[in-house]
């Protein structure tokens, strides 16, 4: 049997239903599922997408048996309608519309008054008396069809409608007569003659099929390819192609054409929302040549022309009902268009609506408190991404805003504040109660005061992985990173940005880091509404996601936050970020410029009592849940000055020689430090860190336990193994310091001691590591770059024409390589666990709050993620949609 390629619909039948959204795109499905549930849809039919892959992979050709099928099937249309298609007295004219499987508005093209020529108009003259709206109607279609099909340029026929209303004195398209249309129809087509070459085609047939391959063509047009990348839209799922009977809204003042969605899309709530024009088609309503009018009273504001409740209440009447019908059939919000022909209403689509954060919460639970779902679809109806929105300030959506750079939206939000360029103005500045926007080429952990003062960071080099990218997410704070538009100055004191505009410092800037987009002056926010609904729809995520969900938090302020936002311990505190702060880096600089180990431990000593009331903080914050503490990580290099000028006031401030402080920083410089001196490699080489490290852990639990009756069990991690020999040696000086400071205390005490799983090596030989690591958390921000081979701050130069070319589907600092990368982790979590079965195991890099990369730790048998604070609540919510089944599962 010939595959079947046209799906029909119409009178009650149709041979599609709303499950077959693969096979007939999301538009074609709905029509066929609201003609069977007895709606009045125009009948129609719908060419497949399997027909626009077989186009794309058989050089833009169709099967063979296509013709014939969409022949049989504009049969039985005429049948239904008793019109002809190309018929001179009696035509049949139709509307050609794409329709993929994932709703893609406004992306892809659309035909309509499609059968028009100097014959058939006369016809639709003779059927409608009206020869104004004929020849409209004969206007409209040759505009869409020479801009659709023909590639022309829309505005040169756009200016001679323009010029026409102002030859007439008119404003409005409605203004015009029946003589300007047909004047207007030549024009149209002489002016496509001269600039394509080529006549208007006047054959029905010949312009169905220059449609039909219009649509196809328009599934790899620009916008719709930027609009896949962004909404992770494959694009091998193809277009269909919905070929339906026309209908008019444009015949007269009993006639209309609107939109409208069952629930408003921005805030949720449970009233009909939406607007019509009268006496006009569907592309008016949404072009904004006229102002559109509310469809009910509800939404009517003072000043507003007429609802549709008021001019055509039959019909508001009929389509509120349809309302309630959809809503109760598909379960959901959904986003309809309609049109009013000479008083009887139309339905030409149905899909579910797109919304806001909030609103898509607002509906999920408003929805089970109706009985309309239950609590899983609930939770499923909320994509994790979207609670973005919610937890940052956003910027209000009716601000002017001038853009004037574009980079990575590292961190999501939107600030605003006076420019700074060092980390020292940002904190001084904002003691005064000023809103500072902290600009730099790169930062680095010594600049960690001045970006926890700062509203937002703007950096010119890094990715989404880079320092400041990660501090900024675990801040709540708004980060636009990697911003090669723009050209920062120190010495200066500015940066210049596209279009050689000129920012200085104490000018006004805004970052949006959902967008990437820099922009001059202040442009107004819109605070985050964590409502109740939130909280009723989180309650619903944690009882089913299986998945423990911790944080990434340095600080006691981080971790109140990340426990506000449901976070169940700490799955990474990154110890050097508490060694920059102003009354600690001078001890820290001391023991790194000692020359022997007695001069370090004397500076240690003074570090001691600063780490061990960081940990009592960040303990008390967790108030027993667990807490993993990785030990000094980055290069020494780092805690020192790089500049003249500044090793000249350490110099002083040290009472040593500044050419001794100057040989020690270029012993100490190495040329790929991320591969280099850091990690376990300094606990090797410098015992006396980590020991310092442990003491302030162990005693600061002992204490707790101790004095304030605490259940604490501290988790102590050792990074950058590559050998289990490394962490041999680590843990055992290790448990000799804890089980010293237990006994000292004389306290009972539990402690894990464990490692972090970043290089390629350890995970493959996880199951020796195993031997000696009561725990494993996989830091898959170093494991991604050690396994590509790329650097995370240097990678966000290239990495975008990866992703553009194909070569990548991602950035894989942002989500995670489930092929690549992903199976390292697979494999060193059963190797882990054919050595120590109870073995706990998680991940801490960014990718803990990546929604896809958490369904795949789900799917992998992680114990838990750890993420940022900010996105704590979207590593849950992804974690439920694992446990439902939701998501995708790339681990085969």
């Amino acid at each position: 049997m010939a595959e079947k390629y046209v799906y029909f619909f119409g009178n009650g039948k149709a041979e599609g239903r709303a499950d077959m959204k693969n096979l007939l795109g999301g538009k074609g499905a709905n029509l066929a599922e609201m003609t069977s549930i007895g709606l009045p849809v125009p009948p129609g039919f719908t060419i497949s997408t399997d027909v626009c892959t077989y186009y794309y992979a058989n050089g833009e050709t169709y099967p063979t048996s296509l013709n014939d099928e969409v022949e049989a099937n504009l049969k039985q249309v005429e049948a239904i309608m008793d019109r002809v298609f190309g018929d001179a007295k009696n035509p049949l004219l139709v509307s050609v519309r794409s329709g993929a499987r994932a709703s893609m508005p406004g992306m892809m093209d659309t035909i309509l008054n499609l059968g028009l020529n100097n014959t058939t108009v006369q016809g639709i003259i003779a059927q409608s008396g009206d020869e104004r709206f004929a020849y409209d109607a004969y206007r409209r279609f040759v505009q869409m069809y020479a801009d659709v099909v023909m590639g022309m340029d829309k505005h040169a026929l756009e200016h001679l409608l323009e010029l026409k209303k102002a030859e007439k004195n008119v404003h409005l398209d409605t203004d015009l007569t029946a003589a300007d249309w047909k004047d207007l129809v030549a024009q149209f087509k002489a002016k496509i003659k001269q600039d394509l070459g080529q006549e208007f085609p006047e054959d029905p047939k010949q312009q169905l099929w220059g449609a039909i391959g219009a649509v196809f063509g328009s599934w790899m047009n620009q916008r719709a390819i930027t609009y896949r990348k962004l909404n992770n839209i494959p694009a091998d799922w193809g277009t269909a192609v919905n070929v339906q009977s026309m209908v008019y809204g444009n015949m007269g003042e009993d006639c209309a054409t609107g939109v409208a969605f069952t629930r408003d899309p921005s805030t949720g709530d449970n009233y009909f929302y939406g607007e019509y024009l009268v006496n006009a088609q569907g592309e008016d309503v949404v072009a904004g040549i006229r102002t559109p009018q509310p469809i009910n009273n509800h939404q009517k504001k003072p000043g507003d022309l007429p609802s549709m409740e008021d001019v055509l209440p039959e019909c508001y009447k009929q389509l509120a009902d349809i309302r309630n019908i959809l809503e109760k059939h598909y379960k959901d919000m959904q986003d309809i268009e309609f049109t009013i022909e000479k008083g009887k209403l139309f339905m030409l689509q149905t899909r579910n609506g797109k919304r806001t954060a909030t609103a898509a919460i607002k509906v999920a639970v408003d929805m089970v408190q109706e009985g309309l779902i239950d609590e899983k679809t609930a939770v499923l109806r909320v994509a994790p991404s979207q609670l973005d929105q919610l937890l940052h300030p956003s910027l209000d959506p009716k601000a002017e805003k001038k853009v004037i750079a574009k980079g990575l939206p590292a961190s999501p939000g939107a600030a605003g504040g006076t420019v700074v360029f060092t980390a020292d103005e940002a904190e001084e500045l904002a003691k005064n109660g000023k809103k500072v926007i902290l600009v730099r080429i790169e930062t680095s952990p010594e600049d960690i005061h001045g970006m926890h003062a700062a509203q937002g960071i703007l950096t010119a080099r890094g990715g989404m992985t880079s320092h400041a990218a990660v501090v900024a997410r675990g801040m709540g704070k708004c980060c636009v990173a990697g911003c090669g538009d723009i050209k920062v100055n120190y010495a200066d004191q500015s940066f210049v940005a596209k279009d050689g505009v000129v920012v200085k410092k104490g000018d006004m800037i805004t970052l949006d880091g959902s967008t990437g987009q820099v922009m001059l002056g202040e442009v107004k926010t819109v605070p985050p509404q964590l409502t109740g609904d939130f909280g009723k729809l989180m309650v619903w995520v944690d009882q089913f996601r299986k998945l423990k969900v911790r944080t990434n938090a340095d600080t006691p302020h981080d971790a109140k936050v990340a426990r506000e936002f449901g976070a169940e311990g700490i799955g990474l505190c990154r110890t050097e970020h508490m060694f920059f702060e102003a009354e600690r880096i001078a001890a820290v600089r001391e023991m790194i410029l000692s020359a022997d180990v007695e001069g370090r431990e004397k500076a240690l000593a003074k570090i001691l009592p600063m780490q061990k009331g960081d940990f009592i903080g960040l303990f008390r914050e967790m108030k027993g849940l667990p807490v993993t503490i990785r030990l000094l990580d980055p290069p020494l290099h780092e805690f020192l000055p790089q500049e003249d000028k500044d090793i000249n006031e350490l110099a002083i401030t040290m009472k040593v020689p500044a050419q001794t402080l100057k040989a020690k920083v270029e012993f100490l410089h190495e040329f790929n430090p991320m591969l280099g001196h850091r990690g376990c490699r300094l606990g090797i080489t410098y015992p006396e860190i980590y020991d310092m490290q442990v003491r302030a852990i162990m005693e600061a639990a002992c204490e707790l336990v101790k004095n304030e009756g605490f259940s604490i069990v501290p988790e102590i991690m050792i990074p950058l193994i590559a050998t289990v020999k490394e962490l041999a040696v680590l843990k055992a000086n290790a448990v000799k310091i804890c089980d010293e400071v237990i006994a000292q205390y004389g306290v009972k005490l539990e402690y894990l001691i464990g490692t972090m799983i970043e290089l390629p090596r350890a995970a493959l030989t996880a199951d020796e590591i195993a031997v000696e690591a009561e725990f494993f958390s996989y830091g898959t921000n170093d494991l991604t770059q050690t396994t590509f081979g790329l650097s995370r701050d240097d990678a966000g130069r290239f990495l975008p024409f990866y992703v553009d070319a194909g070569i990548l589907p991602e950035d894989p600092f942002v989500s995670l390589d489930q092929n690549g990368v992903g199976q390292l982790v697979k494999m060193g979590c059963e190797k882990g666990r054919s050595t120590r079965p109870n073995i706990k195991l998680g991940i801490c890099g960014e990718h803990g709050g990546d929604p896809e990369s958490v369904i795949f730790c789900h799917k992998i048998g992680l114990d838990y993620v750890s993420c940022s604070p900010f996105r704590v609540p979207i590593a849950r919510l992804a974690a439920a949609h694992a446990a439902l089944g939701g998501g995708t599962d790339n681990t085969k």
